[in-house]
């Protein structure tokens, strides 16, 4: 399962720990990637989409079928 959300296009940043002293060492910032099912009313099937938690409340805010609609035009979903 790859770490990007298929609904907003999150993905894994890079960056650094820093300790008291100053050092600096490479580290990865993961996305919070959930694999969930949804129920698409208009073509009257279950869809599993890999989202983070923001994905989720984009998705109870704007409906499914509107979400799929922009995800499929950016890309994120074929």
């Amino acid at each position: 399962m790859s770490k990007i959300c298929e609904v907003t296009g999150k993905k894994v940043m890079f960056g650094n720990n820093v300790s008291f002293s100053i050092n600096k060492t490479k580290r990865r910032f993961d996305v919070n990637i959930s694999k969930k099912r949804f129920y698409v009313p208009e073509e009257d099937k279950w869809i599993t989409l890999n989202v983070s938690s923001k994905g989720i409340k984009v998705i109870d805010k704007k409906g499914i079928s509107e979400v799929l609609k922009e995800s499929r035009e950016k890309g994120f979903i074929k």
